[in-house]
């Protein structure tokens, strides 16, 4: 967790291992008189891939704010071959959900937003529909149809692409968003749209996945949450959960039960990106205790 009082710092990075990686990273830290309240590294030993996720506080560290990132690629970064993201816990992340017509994950994530669980601010919600329009009035926050159509889809991505970045959106969330981003939408924002789908997917895609799985008598449903990339339902995986079923069951209790694991798997997802703990790389995720 970040420091309770004051401003902290947090760097995301991996590269190619190599010996004395966290002594370079945690001198850098010490010589410019930062204190660690945080740090969790990983080897991937198949890979050779170095991964860490350092946290110190501000106060009173050597270098300004704007200037962190210059020095630690400098006399760190480069000299590793490293990639690296810089956060600071100051700065409230910006999210804006896109919906259609299903309302329960966003209702989940505006109640965690609104009772100050999360520290992020929703800017927008995004919708092909206008049924739920009622819950952003609700709650005072713009609500924008931007409605889709194989004729209108490349001009309307492109309006919302033109809105979410003069919103200075950090990240977006698809909760039950029934829509196909494009891959020119989905390239202006790599690893930064998050998505919640139902775990059994692909075996039971289309419209009615859950009467598929009856159908079939599964044992096991659930959810996953994955940054969304060009290949559908196939991008790096943040988050799952799974409950057990039985032939009990009725189609209307996977739904329930579906929809409250897509709830909490999405959120959990969420959580992570708000915290800065997940580190993408290549289609697989690194998310830091």
């Amino acid at each position: 967790m970040s420091a309770q009082n004051g401003n902290t710092a947090i760097l995301l990075m991996h590269c190619p291992d190599q010996t004395g990686l966290v002594a370079a990273v945690t001198d850098f830290l010490h010589k410019n008189n930062g204190n660690i309240i945080s740090l969790d590294q990983y080897v991937d030993r198949e890979a050779m891939r170095f991964f860490m996720r350092v946290e110190w506080e501000l106060e009173g560290f050597a270098i300004p704010e704007e200037k962190i990132d210059d020095y630690f690629g400098t006399l760190v970064g480069q000299k590793f071959g490293m990639e690296w993201q810089l956060h600071f816990t100051s700065r409230r992340p910006r999210m804006a959900i896109f919906v259609s017509k299903m309302s329960h994950c966003l209702y989940d994530i505006l109640q965690r937003c609104i009772s100050g669980e999360w520290p992020a601010d929703i800017l927008m919600i995004i919708s092909n529909h206008e049924n739920l329009r009622y819950i952003a009035e609700r709650f005072e926050i713009p609500f924008e149809v931007f409605s889709i159509n194989t004729e209108n889809k490349a001009e309307q991505e492109q309006k919302q692409i033109e809105l979410l970045h003069s919103l200075d959106v950090d990240f977006i969330v698809l909760a039950r968003y029934m829509q196909i981003l494009s891959d020119d939408f989905v390239a202006a924002f790599p690893n930064r749209i998050i998505n919640i789908h139902h775990s059994f997917l692909p075996a039971f895609k289309g419209a009615k996945p859950y009467h598929s799985a009856y159908n079939r008598g599964v044992k096991v449903i659930g959810a996953t949450s994955h940054y969304v990339t060009a290949d559908l339902d196939e991008g790096p995986i943040i988050e799952q959960d799974v409950r057990r079923i039985s032939h009990k069951d009725s189609v209307k209790d996977l739904i329930r039960i579906g929809k409250d694991l897509e709830k909490v798997v999405l959120a959990r997802a969420i959580w992570l990106e708000i915290q800065h703990k997940i580190l993408p790389y290549k289609n697989k995720t690194v998310v830091f205790d």
